[in-house]
């Protein structure tokens, strides 16, 4: 009982405290209203997908056509309706696209060709592109036309496919970068618009399936070439997955609503859109709405932890609430200070919930996964206060051991399989909780991009040092030094994820496919700055594009 006392009388004044900005929406989400439905267009949707399934099928014999028609189906995000015919039509281009690319000498063609079928996992030789090698170090020359472009453009672009060890491809994407970046002012639109946002935003492989979707719809109209079909279907599918998503959230911002963040757990970040975003980009299909909401709640009921680990419990505080989640019981809750007892109830609330689900589904040994997962993330948070408080400066190797567990990746990882279906099996569970390469790979793009833009923020208060500072130490390396190495990494950890997605998987590619996705929130996110603690104008900008305004 003395024990009790002494925690409740520690005061503010002695926590590691971090200043956030509040919620930047208020209470816009809260109240979801379902836009009135146009006449016929759910009809209309069905139509032109017989129509354009009719097409893809015609194209089957026209490599050329098939590639441009797959390419947009793609980037405008409407190639969940035809998955099948796609992987059909991709598969049997695998076949025959090397001997087709021998005798053209179309860099367009063969690196859209390239990236799409590596895209899908097959194993397309690099060596495509060395009757290229002039045209991309840009020794010969400069393309005069907005097709040479972006011919440079596309293989720009399928760069971003390459294994280690291509080095015609890393050399290629310094080399292309530059002659783009130099050709950029004398570009006109759309070619100048396309160019400007591979080299400044995000490349098709690692941007957000939505955030890439909406702004190629803006584009892909401006082409004389384009596809009116494609098109209107895009934008139809669009506006009707915005409107689901938007009572999605709005379901999830009165659970949020109801825990009381700013007044509650005052010192926390008020983030609920920004973690629905954050899922969002992991999957946006109608089919994984129920994972989408599991992965929503154990996100933000993540972030919580975070910060009070990091951010304000007291090392005694905190040494009772790892007893709880050792426990997981609800008889814990006057066991822990006051001020946690809502998350903590709120965290077994919703496992009761997705308990109830899965066991409905049949999938109850799903559950134990993610439990476990939990306890293993708080456990490394733990560890973590524990170098803080006895000051203790880890090496390189072991703060990344305990920081990519600490991330809550592996969790959310494991979380995101929970409501995805049949594709998951027990194999699935084990295979993440091994750290295969392809894991390893998403922890360190979440740790190495998340310490690169926030170690200046967390020098300012009592926090164990980042990978910055473990490397500059370590090495004798001033900081530019350890960012340059840091960002190697990071795209030595993104052709590891290419490699993993090589046929045959050794999970399910829809399963690979959660994992490639945080990363690339992750790229979208933290790419230049925190964007989730600091909600800046442009991540404000993604967030109304999804989730406010409809595309017109």
């Amino acid at each position: 009982m003395e024990h009790k006392n002494h925690i409740a009388s520690i005061t503010t004044s002695s926590r590691p405290l971090a200043i956030y900005h509040p919620n930047v929406w208020g209470d816009r989400f809260l109240v979801y209203t379902p836009q009135p439905c146009k006449g016929g267009e759910k009809e209309l949707i069905e139509k032109l997908k017989v129509e354009v399934r009719v097409e893809l099928k015609e194209a089957s014999n026209d490599v050329v056509g098939l590639l441009k028609l797959v390419d947009a189906m793609q980037r405008l995000g409407i190639k969940y309706h035809f998955e099948e015919e796609i992987d059909q039509a991709l598969q049997n281009l695998s076949q025959i696209f090397e001997d087709f690319c021998k005798d053209k000498d179309d860099l367009y063609t063969t690196a859209l060709g390239f990236r799409l079928l590596r895209q899908h996992g097959y194993r397309i030789s690099c060596s495509l592109f060395e009757k290229f090698k002039d045209a991309i170090k840009g020794s010969s020359k400069a393309p005069d036309t907005a097709e040479g472009f972006l011919g440079i453009l596309e293989f720009f672009e399928a760069t971003h496919l390459r294994f280690n060890g291509e080095d015609i491809l890393d050399d290629g994407y310094v080399s292309s970068r530059k002659l783009l970046e130099s050709s950029l002012p004398l570009l006109t639109n759309p070619v100048a618009e396309q160019v400007n946002h591979a080299l400044h935003q995000h490349s098709i492989r690692r941007g957000l399936p939505r955030v890439e979707a909406r702004h190629y719809i803006s584009i892909y109209g401006q082409y004389d070439s384009h596809h009116p079909k494609l098109l209107e279907l895009a934008k139809l599918d669009f506006n009707l997955l915005q409107d689901m998503h938007k009572g999605e959230l709005s379901k999830l911002y009165r659970w949020w609503k109801d825990l009381e963040v700013p007044t509650k757990l005052f010192y926390a970040r008020d983030r609920m859109v920004e973690c629905y975003f954050w899922i969002l980009g992991v999957y946006f299909e109608p089919k994984y709405a129920k994972a989408r909401h599991i992965t929503t709640k154990i996100i933000a009921i993540a972030s919580l932890f975070d910060d009070t680990f990091d951010a304000y419990a007291t090392f005694e505080e905190l040494e009772l609430f790892m007893v709880a989640i050792e426990r997981w019981s609800m008889s814990c809750l006057d066991e822990i200070p006051e001020y946690m007892r809502g998350f903590y109830k709120a965290l077994l609330e919703a496992f009761e919930k997705f308990e109830e689900y899965m066991t409905k589904e049949g999938t109850l040994y799903r559950l134990g996964y993610e439990i476990e997962a939990v306890k293993v993330m708080a456990r490394n948070y733990f560890t973590e206060i524990k170098w803080r408080e006895e000051k203790y400066k880890p090496k390189s190797e072991e703060y990344m051991q305990v920081a990519t567990a600490s991330s809550a990746y592996t969790s959310l990882i494991i979380c995101s399989f929970l409501g995805m279906g049949d594709c998951v099996t027990k194999e699935a569970f084990d295979f993440v909780l091994s750290k295969p390469d392809v894991v390893k790979a998403a922890l360190n793009i979440c740790r190495l991009a998340d310490d690169i833009v926030g170690h200046e923020f967390e020098r300012k208060r009592e926090h164990i040092p980042s990978m910055v500072e473990c490397y500059t130490k370590e090495h004798n390396k001033s900081k530019a030094e350890a960012v340059d190495e840091l960002l190697k990494r990071i795209e030595t950890a993104w052709k590891l994820i290419n490699e993993a997605f090589l046929k045959p998987t050794e999970i399910p590619t829809p399963l690979l496919t959660r994992i490639l996705n945080f990363a690339r929130v992750i790229e979208v996110m933290y790419s230049k700055g925190d964007w989730y603690t600091n909600v800046v104008p442009e991540m404000q900008t993604l967030i109304a594009q999804l989730l406010i305004d409809p595309v017109p």
